[in-house]
C-alpha cells in the first residue's frame, strides 16, 4: 500500500505543477490576457472580434488550397504563423473552429504542393506536437483517469482515448491508480487501459514487477500476461524463479504460458534475446517513433515508478545495455561471449551515436557511479570479444562499429587472432573486403600488426591493402547515375570540386560494373532524376552489391518525387534525398553531409598521412620479422612507384624495399639514390647497401656506372656512401683500382 501512496503523492505534486502552467496557456491562447495600452486588458468584445480574424485566416487558408489558389493560401499561412502561438494554443485555436478535420485536410492537400510545403509541414508539426502536449500533461491524465468511472458515455470513451494518446507518459499515473483500494471500479478500468496501450506499458511494469509486494506483482504479472508482446518474458520468468511468493510463481508461469512459454531458453538467454531486439531497434522496442526522445523507467520505494527522459538516438543502447547486464548477473562464470559483445557494441554504439556535450542519464561519466569510456571496456574484453563485435558490425553494415571494434582487436590480437574464426567465418579477413576504405584499412593494420603465425584462408590480401595505403588513401571515388550527359555533367563538376574522382556516365548500376570493379572503393553514388519508383530501386540495388552496400547514395529528384521519397529515408540510413534546381552548393552541401554523417567523411590528407606512415610502419616490422604468413613482397610494386613520387616517407618507403630480394627493389632504390643529393642521397645508397648485403648484387651496369661517378667525384659523405655500396655491392677489383690510383 505504501507503494501506491507514494505513487499518488508524486503524481499529484506533478498535476500541482502543470496546473498553473495550463490555465496561463489557455488563457494566453484565448486572448483572455491580451494587453492594451495603458495595461487594460482587452474587453470581451474585442477579445471575441481578436478570435474572429484569426478564425477567418484558418477559414480563408482552407478555401484557398480547396480551390488551388496557393498564392493567396501561402498568404494565409503565414500570417497564421505569424501569430506565434505555441503548439498547444494552435491546437486549442484549430479546436475552435468550425470542423478541424477540414483543417488537417487542407494541410495534407498543401504538402503536396511544392509552394506550400514548408508552411503546411509547420502548421502539421505544431498541430501534431501540441495534441501530444496536451494528452501528456500530467493535469489531463489524472482527469482522464477521474472521467473512466465519474464521466458520461462519451466523456469515459473520451478520457480512455486521451490516456492512450498519451502512451507511456500516463503510466505513472495509471499504476498508483491500478494499485490503489479506493475505487475497484476505476481499477478495472485502468487495468483494461494498460492493456490497450500494449507494449507502451510492458517495460514501466518490467520495471516495477521485481519491486512491488507480492499482491502486487500478481496483479501485474496478470496485467502483462494478457497484452500479447512477448518483451515482457525475461521479467516473468525472472520473477518466476526468484520469488518466495508461490501465488507470484504462479501468475508470473500463467502469464509466461499465455505468451507461449520461453521455448526452453533460461531466463539470461531471455534477457540477451530482448537485448538483442532493442540493440537492432526493431519497430517494436521504440515507443515514440520520430520524436526527439524516449523514456527510461526505474522504481524506487520512495518515488514509485519514475520516468527519465533520454534522447533517441542513444535509447535503444541504454536498454540493452541494462538488458544485457541483467543476463550477466544471472550467467554462470564465465558466462556467455557473446553476451558480453552484446554489451561492448551497445556501449561503443552509445559512444559514436551520442550527441556533442549530451549527459546521458543511462551513463554517468562523473560522479561516484562513474563509469570509463566505451574503448576500456572494448579492450578489456580482448581480441575475442572485440572479433564478435566486429562480426556483428560487418552484418549490420555499421562503419563506426567496424573501425571502434577494430582498433580494440588490433590493441589485444596475438598472432593466432587473425585467423581466429566465429561459427564458421572470419570477421577479420571479412573486414578487408568491407564497402569502405577505413575499416580494410584498420583491418589489415590489425592482421599486420598481430605478427600472425600460421597461414589462414584470405592471409594473402593483407599486405596489398597495407600497401594501397602508401598512395591511394586519399582518392576518393564516385558514381553517377544519371538519364543525360547535362544532368551528368553538372554533378560531375560538383564531386570533382570536393575531391572525388568520377567514373563515367551511367544510366543505371549495370552500366558501371567494369569500373566499379576496378575501383579500390566506391564512396559516393549520386542518382539524378529518378521517379519514387526508380530511385528505390536503385537504393536496393546498391544495399544488395558486396562492394557497395556501405556506399551512401544520395537522390537528387523532382518536386513530386522528393514528396514521396523524403520521409522514407534519412542520412543516417545512408539515403538522403534532395530536390533538384537548388543549385551546385546545396548539392555538394548534400554530399558533404551525407559522407560525414554515414561513412564519416572522405579520408582526409591528414588521416592519409597518418594511415601511410602506420601501414610502412607495420610493413617494416614484418620484413624485420620476416612473418611467414605475410609477404612484404607483394608490396614491391606500389612502394617502387610511392618511392618515385618521393615525398616524406620516402625513407621510410626505402627501407621496406631494402629488405625485400627482387631486382626491381634494389635497383629502384639504386635509382632514387643517384636522382637524390644530399643527405637524401646518403641515406638512400645505404639503404641500397643494406639491401646489397642482404641479396647480393642485382644491380645493372648503368647503376654501378654512376655509383663509381659519385664515388669518384661526389662531396665527401656521397662519396663515402657510394664507395660503401661498391662495397656490398663486391665489385671486382677492376673497377675499385681507379679509385685508389686516381688520387682518390
Amino acid at each position: 500500500m505504501k507503494h501506491a501512496e507514494g505513487l499518488r503523492a508524486r503524481a499529484g505534486g506533478l498535476v500541482r505543477s502543470h496546473y498553473r502552467v495550463a490555465i496561463l496557456s489557455l488563457l494566453l491562447a484565448a486572448g483572455v490576457a491580451h494587453a492594451q495600452p495603458g495595461g487594460q486588458a482587452a474587453s470581451g468584445a474585442e477579445a471575441r472580434a481578436q478570435e474572429a480574424d484569426r478564425q477567418r485566416l484558418l477559414a480563408d487558408f482552407i478555401h484557398y488550397v480547396r480551390i488551388q489558389r496557393y498564392d493567396l493560401a501561402e498568404a494565409m499561412a503565414r500570417q497564421i504563423l505569424d501569430l506565434n502561438l505555441d503548439d498547444r494554443a494552435f491546437v486549442d485555436f484549430v479546436e475552435r473552429s468550425e470542423d478541424p478535420s477540414r483543417a488537417e485536410d487542407a494541410w495534407q492537400r498543401a504538402i503536396r504542393v511544392q509552394q506550400l510545403q514548408d508552411v503546411a509541414a509547420r502548421m502539421m508539426q505544431a498541430y501534431q506536437s501540441g495534441r501530444v502536449a496536451r494528452a501528456r500533461d500530467p493535469q489531463e491524465i489524472e482527469t482522464s483517469i477521474k472521467d473512466l468511472t465519474d464521466s458520461t458515455l462519451r466523456g469515459k470513451l473520451l478520457a480512455r482515448q486521451r490516456l492512450l494518446a498519451a502512451g507511456e507518459y500516463a503510466m505513472p499515473q495509471l499504476l498508483a491508480a491500478l494499485l490503489s483500494r479506493e475505487n475497484p471500479a476505476r481499477r478495472a478500468e485502468v487495468r483494461q487501459v494498460m492493456i490497450e496501450l500494449g507494449r507502451q506499458a510492458i517495460m514501466p511494469l518490467s520495471a516495477v514487477l521485481p519491486e512491488l509486494p507480492p499482491v502486487h506483482q500478481e496483479q501485474i504479472a496478470d496485467v502483462l500476461g494478457v497484452i500479447p508482446w512477448r518483451s515482457s518474458l525475461p521479467v516473468l520468468a525472472d520473477v518466476a524463479s526468484t520469488t518466495q511468493s508461490e501465488p507470484v510463481r504462479s501468475a508470473c508461469n500463467r502469464a509466461i504460458e499465455r505468451l507461449g512459454g520461453t521455448n526452453g531458453l533460461s531466463v539470461a538467454q531471455l534477457y540477451t534475446e530482448l537485448g538483442e531486439a532493442y540493440y537492432d531497434e526493431k519497430p517494436e522496442t521504440v515507443s515514440f517513433p520520430g520524436e526527439s526522445h524516449q523514456l527510461l523507467w526505474s522504481f524506487d520505494g520512495e518515488g514509485g515508478l519514475a520516468m527519465t527522459a533520454i534522447v533517441t538516438p542513444v535509447y535503444h543502447e541504454a536498454v540493452a545495455m541494462r538488458l544485457a547486464e541483467r543476463a550477466m548477473r544471472l550467467e554462470a562464470d564465465p558466462g556467455s561471449a557473446d553476451t558480453l559483445a552484446l554489451w561492448v557494441a551497445a556501449n561503443f554504439s552509445r559512444e559514436i551515436d551520442s550527441p556533442e556535450g549530451y549527459v546521458n542519464p543511462a551513463y554517468a561519466t562523473s560522479g561516484t557511479n562513474a563509469r570509463r569510456g566505451a574503448e576500456y571496456y572494448g579492450v578489456a574484453g580482448g581480441a575475442d570479444v572485440a572479433t564478435r563485435v566486429l562480426a556483428r558490425a560487418i552484418d549490420d553494415r555499421d562503419t563506426p562499429l567496424a573501425r571502434r571494434a577494430l582498433a580494440a582487436v588490433e590493441r589485444t590480437a596475438g598472432g593466432k587472432s587473425a585467423g581466429a574464426g566465429l561459427a564458421g567465418r572470419t570477421p577479420l579477413i571479412e573486414a578487408l573486403t568491407y564497402p569502405n576504405r577505413r575499416v580494410q584499412y584498420e583491418a589489415a593494420l590489425a592482421i599486420g600488426a598481430s605478427q600472425p603465425d600460421a597461414v589462414f584462408a584470405g592471409s594473402d590480401r593483407v599486405v596489398p591493402v597495407l600497401a594501397s595505403t602508401v598512395r591511394e588513401a586519399a582518392v576518393r571515388h564516385a558514381a553517377v547515375i544519371a538519364q543525360d550527359a547535362e544532368s551528368y555533367q553538372n554533378v560531375r563538376r560538383v564531386l570533382e570540386r570536393l575531391g572525388y574522382s568520377v567514373m563515367p556516365q551511367g544510366r543505371s548500376l549495370a552500366d558501371l560494373e567494369a569500373p566499379i570493379a576496378e575501383a579500390p572503393a566506391v564512396d559516393m553514388v549520386v542518382s539524378v532524376g529518378l521517379n519514387a519508383e526508380r530511385f528505390p530501386q536503385l537504393v536496393e540495388a546498391v544495399k544488395g552489391t558486396t562492394k557497395l552496400a556501405a556506399t551512401p547514395v544520395l537522390g537528387i529528384t523532382g518536386a513530386d518525387a522528393y514528396s514521396a521519397l523524403r520521409n522514407r529515408y534519412d542520412v543516417n540510413s545512408g539515403v538522403a534525398v534532395r530536390v533538384s534546381g537548388r543549385g551546385d552548393d546545396a548539392v555538394a552541401a548534400a554530399i558533404t553531409e551525407l559522407a560525414n554523417i554515414s561513412t564519416g567523411g572522405p579520408i582526409t590528407d591528414e588521416e592519409a598521412r597518418a594511415y601511410r606512415a602506420r601501414s610502412l610502419g607495420v610493413l617494416r616490422d614484418l620484413a624485420v620479422s620476416n612473418n611467414p604468413v605475410l609477404n612484404v613482397a607483394d608490396a614491391a610494386l606500389p612502394l617502387v612507384g610511392a618511392l618515385a613520387d618521393g615525398g616524406e616517407s620516402r625513407l621510410d618507403v626505402a627501407e621496406i624495399l631494402s629488405r625485400i630480394g627482387q631486382e626491381r627493389c634494389q635497383r629502384a632504390l639504386a635509382d632514387a639514390a643517384l636522382d637524390a643529393s644530399g643527405s637524401e642521397r646518403v641515406a638512400l645508397l645505404e639503404k641500397t647497401s643494406q639491401s646489397a648485403r642482404q641479396f647480393g648484387n642485382l644491380l645493372e651496369q648503368r647503376h654501378l656506372t654512376r655509383i663509381l661517378e659519385v664515388a669518384s667525384s661526389g662531396a665527401e659523405d656521397e662519396a663515402v656512401a657510394a664507395a660503401a655500396l661498391l662495397g656490398s655491392l663486391g665489385v671486382s677489383n677492376t673497377q675499385i683500382r681507379p679509385l685508389i690510383l686516381g688520387g682518390r
